[in-house]
């Protein structure tokens, strides 16, 4: 269950190859990426993808809204501190975290994420900020 470190933090945008040009700048490199519903990149310092870019397409937003389990509308906060979607962590032993969760009676959801051997944990913080727990298998 304890966290080992920061694993990524996600921008929800409609300006999704400015904001991609944008990270280029300072640094971070365009590399591999699931193979999501959904337009993205995943940008790398070193070997971490630090950064995930989430195309928020108005015209279209049924692939991100669907893989997230959303019928809000999701692009109507893009701008500023609302385009970030999450926050995500690094950490070991699923089922302490699950169990802990239960007892405290936390909602959350769970998720595997295509083509990569990475078990998720999701838990809305009482601001309503989405936590995002990884445990790489």
């Amino acid at each position: 269950m304890p966290l080992t470190n920061i694993d990524h933090y996600a921008i929800r945008t409609s300006k999704l190859e400015e904001t991609k040009t944008f990270y280029e700048a300072l640094g971070l490199v365009d590399g591999k990426r699931p193979n999501f519903p959904f337009k993205g990149h995943w940008l790398y310092l070193g070997g971490v993808a630090l950064v995930h870019l989430i195309f928020a397409d108005p015209k279209k937003p049924a692939g991100v809204e669907q893989y997230l389990g959303e019928t809000q509308g999701m692009a109507k906060h893009l701008f500023g501190s609302g385009s970030v979607d999450h926050l995500a962590f690094r950490a070991t032993d699923a089922s302490k975290l699950k169990k802990e969760l239960e007892d405290r009676k936390i909602a959350f959801t769970e998720r595997e994420v295509p083509d990569m051997k990475l078990f998720q944990i999701f838990a809305k913080d009482p601001n309503n900020i989405e936590i995002e727990i990884n445990y790489y298998q």
